[in-house]
């Protein structure tokens, strides 16, 4: 169906909504927000960052008077701020702004709780273990919360502790992969994973239905299987053509997905941009062993006009959509 933005502009081409009356047409058709919705943005944002000032301001306290303050009143404070927030969220319950703020400052002292515990006994535990336990934590959170920032969160914890045990234990995790790349394609293996599962669940439960969740997730899939080719084309080790055959069935599912299924033209404008970097890196590559001014005018006007005639397709596929 065409988007009210689009309706409008045929009736105004057909002449049916007088020039002086075309701002009160796209008020009510909700195309530009009126003042409430302003108010309401304006609020919302508001809260959030308060919330997230508050948890943050409850880091620097303990930091900063960590040697006035003893080790039960640490813990008493953080434990305190964490059984407020999780009442508050109680209280206001799960569809409100307020609790959903609530819980994301319970998940931040949460960790802040356990870097206390760690700093004042002395551990000896790795940096990827208080991100593991955090988001071993959390899910119980998560899951009950049934809220999008509280999952990409717990998400981009994996990650990081994905990151920092690869760099703790050099390819402890890798069976089939090279050090060098291993953490890479565990990244990409989950973050893939974690896509495909967010958007089949998407249809069953609405509250996963954020597009900028999927979106995040296409990034955190993406970034690295086109880092993998890059190191790929430079390396050319014996896993070049898997990664190469990886990345082309990446895009191929992308633009299934995404230009079929379920439109969406971030993501399509991703793996333009994927393909962009690959493709003018290959040539880089073998173009650029005896660097020329006409090598480098080539790949100049190679990239302006691949991001334009992306920029154009792009578009023509927007207006289709809308259409």
């Amino acid at each position: 169906m065409p988007s009210p933005r689009n309706q409008i502009i045929e009736f105004v081409e057909q002449g049916a909504i007088p020039a002086e009356k075309i701002v009160d047409a796209l008020t009510a058709a909700k195309v530009t927000p009126d003042g409430q919705a302003w108010r309401t943005f304006i609020d919302h944002l508001l809260l959030w960052l308060g919330g997230l000032a508050l948890a943050f301001a409850a880091v620097f306290f303990v930091a900063y008077n960590w040697n006035d303050i003893g080790r039960f009143a640490k813990f008493g404070l953080v434990e305190v701020l964490i059984v407020l927030a999780i009442g508050a969220y109680w209280k206001l319950g799960e569809h409100q702004v307020a609790g959903k703020v609530s819980l994301l400052m319970a998940t931040i002292f949460l960790v802040v709780l356990l870097a206390l515990y760690g700093q004042t006994y002395q551990t000896g535990a790795d940096a990827w273990q208080l991100f593991l336990t955090w988001a071993v934590l959390m899910l119980p959170w998560a899951l009950i919360g049934r809220y999008a920032a509280i999952w990409m969160v717990w998400v981009v914890l994996i990650d990081l502790s994905i990151v920092l045990y690869h760099q703790a234990f050099l390819g402890a995790l890798v069976l089939m992969f090279d050090s060098d790349t291993g953490m890479l394609w565990l990244v990409f293996l989950f973050n893939t994973l974690a896509l495909i599962a967010w958007e089949l669940s998407a249809e069953t439960w609405r509250w996963l239905s954020k597009r900028w969740a999927i979106c995040l997730l296409g990034v955190g899939s993406g970034a690295p299987v086109t880092w993998l080719v890059l190191y790929a084309i430079f390396d050319r080790g014996d896993g070049s053509v898997f990664a190469g055959l990886v990345w082309a069935i990446w895009l191929a599912g992308l633009y299934f997905m995404y230009r079929r299924i379920r439109p969406n033209l971030f993501m399509l404008a991703s793996g333009c941009l994927s393909g962009l970097v690959v493709l003018v890196t290959f040539l880089s590559k073998h173009l650029l062993k005896d660097p020329s001014s006409g090598s480098l005018l080539f790949l100049s006007l190679l990239v302006i006009g691949l991001g334009t005639g992306a920029a154009v397709w792009l578009r023509n596929v927007h207006r289709e959509w809308q259409s």
